[in-house]
């Protein structure tokens, strides 16, 4: 069990790199699609972990493989606890699929616009940086809910 948190930790340390250095120097709309491919990593080892923990507890029969299935399990487990940690993973895979378009490349205010059937959304560095910290937040929320078990366990 203590595997998912710590990938979840590792991704984080992925996403803060691209956000602190690669993404300062090379200011491409690939660094942010892969800044946005990791956190959801992050938030799906997230997911994971509070599934695990939901299905030891019995309050759900077995953990879901579709991401999807997985919201509603969540959802169905803790109800409105984690209410916006689903709806920022659902917002991010839907990003990460979506066609998008670049501007401003090399530049400050370099743009990825990706539409999807909730609309457009533009990310730029300060959308990027945060979209990390909240997912940064996710993550410390979820081991404070964890109880710190993944620290007893090492």
């Amino acid at each position: 069990m203590k595997v998912f948190l710590e990938e979840a930790r590792e991704e984080l340390k992925r996403a803060d790199h691209i956000i602190y250095v690669s993404l300062k120097y090379t200011r491409t709309v690939d660094v942010i699609k892969n800044l946005i491919d990791r956190l959801i990593n992050c938030l799906d080892f997230v997911i994971d972990r509070l599934l695990d923990r939901a299905v030891e507890d019995r309050l759900i029969a077995e953990k879901p493989a579709n991401a999807g299935l997985k919201s509603n399990a969540l959802k169905k487990a803790y109800s409105d606890r984690f209410a916006e940690l689903i709806a920022l993973y659902l917002q991010l895979r839907k990003i990460g699929r979506a066609e998008y378009k670049k501007s401003s490349e090399y530049r400050r205010h370099v743009t990825m616009t990706a539409t999807t059937d909730e609309g457009v959304f533009m990310i730029d560095i300060d959308k990027s940086k945060e979209l990390y910290l909240k997912a940064k937040q996710f993550v410390e929320d979820a081991e404070k809910f964890l109880g710190g078990e993944e620290e007893e366990e090492s």
